[in-house]
């Protein structure tokens, strides 16, 4: 199981630590605000962080030097994104998503590498699905017989750079179009994964937690 750290006690926050509380993942949850905590169930057995979440010592409190993501769901679009910056740039956390109410601020942000995930009914699962490999194939689309489904990659850092087709040969999986600075494209022949990338691909449902395990560990080395 992983850690996790989530930036904010308000309703998505707490809708995400349950759930990765409940999947018995280690989860710590920061708020300015000691108040907010009594949002969380009795029965959560993770930590509570009092401090601002892009604070280094209060960073360090929640775990984020042992941390496979971190969440930034504040009611700031401001604070969100400069504590996902520092998780992300300070503590090299490889997985981030930060919630942002702009959405002029969110393309911004998309463009500058930061998954961003826009203030709407659904945030807290959009979250997750940035955050959980196992929760990001919850596909977009399903074709009639149910047997394939279009849904988002979660890669591990290891794959960027790499060539579409080689991601597509070691998982099975046909990439339909990717997400690069908040815009749709189709993908190339020579196209390759970069840094803020989102991979849509379509793949069998029955095989969806084998290509998981397969992209989020560090691809094989090539042979000279």
């Amino acid at each position: 199981m992983a850690h996790y750290v989530i930036m904010g006690c308000g309703r998505v926050g707490v809708s995400l630590a349950h759930t990765l509380d409940n999947a018995g993942h280690s989860v710590a949850i920061i708020d300015q605000d000691e108040r907010a905590f009594r949002r969380l169930r009795q029965s959560f057995t993770g930590r509570r962080v009092t401090g601002v979440g892009f604070d280094r010592e209060t960073l360090k409190a929640a775990g984020i030097e042992e941390a496979y993501a971190f969440a930034a769901v504040s009611s700031g679009d401001n604070s969100n994104i400069l504590a996902t910056r520092v998780a992300r740039e300070t503590f090299h956390v490889g997985h981030v998503v930060a919630r942002i109410y702009d959405p002029g601020r969110a393309e911004i942000y998309q463009r500058l590498g930061i998954p961003t995930v826009a203030a709407v009914r659904w945030s807290a699962d959009q979250v997750l699905r940035r955050i959980l490999p196992e929760q990001s194939i919850n596909g977009d689309f399903r074709e009639s017989s149910g047997r394939l489904i279009l849904g988002e990659l979660a890669l591990h850092e290891g794959w960027l750079g790499r060539s579409l087709g080689s991601i597509e040969t070691a998982a099975g999986v046909r990439i339909a179009y990717v997400t690069r600075f908040g815009e749709g494209i189709l993908p190339r022949p020579d196209s390759s994964y970069q840094e803020g990338d989102v991979l849509h691909a379509m793949m069998s449902v029955e095989r969806t937690a084998e290509i998981s395990r397969i992209l989020s560990k560090e691809p094989v080395k090539e042979s000279l």
